[in-house]
């Protein structure tokens, strides 16, 4: 059995210092990991199923064919695992700006950090989503130009709650536009948020993309006591104009 509390992992980052804990549900025994940024909560296992959702939702917009995905944000890593377990998904690039991170999936300190290490479809890259979204080399500096079918982003809370003030520029329609570039036709954006719809962003989504809807994600919150909800953005960029 786990100790009740364990602090697994501490560092500082350019953002604030990032711990990753574990501690023993009181009614069920199970593990529960959690990762904090100074004093606030940026994730826990116990909440994963919009983080799945951001994958399952996205990808089925997407045709039965050969996949390469990008996921702005690792975390705990659910929505990398639940594009993976998709067997349309050939490749995918997970970047992280949080070094330690990905140090902790490659050192097996969080459960699905084996499984994610271990896929050869999956490549864990110390980068920043936001300067690389808004640069013409793309998301990939291996492959400049590269595009994507999906771009999944799980990093701020919700498009007006940012980890960074820099942040707020991709979601606005000029930051958009730029993201949309390192999408294929047809490609799919999809943006997590904690907050309810927030139609201001819908409307910006739809002034770039051809299609743009919120969907509202209800979960189980046995801390509270009964259910809460994230969003999940999704996004379809328009057909190339010789497409018939």
């Amino acid at each position: 059995m786990s100790l009740r509390f364990e602090e697994i992992d501490w560092q500082p980052t350019p953002i604030g210092e990032i711990s990753l804990r574990r501690r023993r549900h009181p009614v069920s025994g199970d593990d529960v990991y959690e990762v904090k940024l100074g004093d606030e909560f940026l994730m826990s296992s116990m909440f994963t199923t919009g983080e799945i959702a951001l994958a399952q939702l996205a990808l089925a917009k997407l045709p039965d064919t050969e996949l390469d995905v990008a996921v702005g944000g690792l975390g705990l890593g659910y929505t990398a695992e639940a594009a993976l377990d998709d067997p349309r998904v050939r490749s995918l690039t997970v970047i992280d700006a949080l070094a330690a991170v990905i140090d902790w999936h490659q050192r097996g300190l969080v459960p699905l950090g084996a499984r994610l290490s271990s896929d050869d479809r999956c490549r864990l890259m110390h980068g920043d989503f936001f300067t690389l979204a808004a640069g013409t080399c793309g998301l990939d500096p291996k492959e400049p130009g590269r595009r994507f079918h999906a771009v999944l982003l799980d990093v701020d809370h919700s498009p007006r709650h940012v980890l960074h003030p820099r942040h707020a520029d991709l979601y606005k329609p000029a930051g958009l536009r730029l993201l949309a570039e390192h999408l294929h036709p047809d490609g799919v954006f999809a943006l997590w948020s904690n907050d309810p719809p927030d139609d201001e962003f819908t409307a910006a989504l739809t002034e770039v993309f051809a299609q743009a809807a919120a969907h509202v994600v209800d979960f189980d919150n046995p801390l509270q006591g009964g259910t809460s909800a994230n969003t999940v953005y999704l996004a379809v960029k328009a057909q190339a104009p010789d497409t018939p």
